[in-house]
């Protein structure tokens, strides 16, 4: 009976050594916790802040509408992506040989000559020179995206 009741206290043993081993590398550092987290903060703010520098990249300029004033004869060429609404005024297309402007609130293409409904949502698909030319004084329109007004 000797062997065998060093044989149960060596099992006995082993056994309550290997709870305490597991226990004590789980109190170690929980992951996610403070001691461990996941990812640091310094992480995410850097993985915010380059995304965010690639979405105003790939938008082409201003993330909201800029009014911009035109007199008669003045032209308004969008970049590729670029948004306009005619608030005020009277306003026509300028196009390129591949086509005019997405009227996006119509669900049609404009094109040259072809008068500029206001408050229309207008997209410039493509940066080859398309826009709007001001038919006469005091027209306001609304830009977002990049563009250039030239006489």
């Amino acid at each position: 009976m000797n062997k065998l009741l060093k044989l149960f206290m060596l099992i006995v043993a082993v056994t309550v050594f290997s709870i305490f081993a597991i226990s004590a590398s789980a109190d170690v550092a929980e992951p996610g916790s403070e001691s461990d987290p996941l990812v640091t903060k310094s992480y995410v703010d850097k993985a915010l802040y380059n995304l965010k520098q690639y979405v105003d990249g790939k938008s082409g300029g201003s993330t909201s509408f800029e009014i911009v004033y035109l007199e008669q004869g003045q032209l308004l060429i969008g970049d590729k992506g670029t948004e306009i609404i005619l608030r005020s005024g009277i306003a026509s297309v300028v196009d390129s040989d591949k086509g005019g402007l997405a009227d996006v609130t119509a669900g049609r293409d404009i094109t040259k000559g072809e008068n500029v409904n206001q408050n229309h949502l207008l997209i410039v698909p493509r940066d080859d020179g398309r826009g709007l030319r001001a038919e006469n004084n005091h027209v306001v329109v609304l830009v977002k995206g990049g563009y250039t007004v030239t006489n």
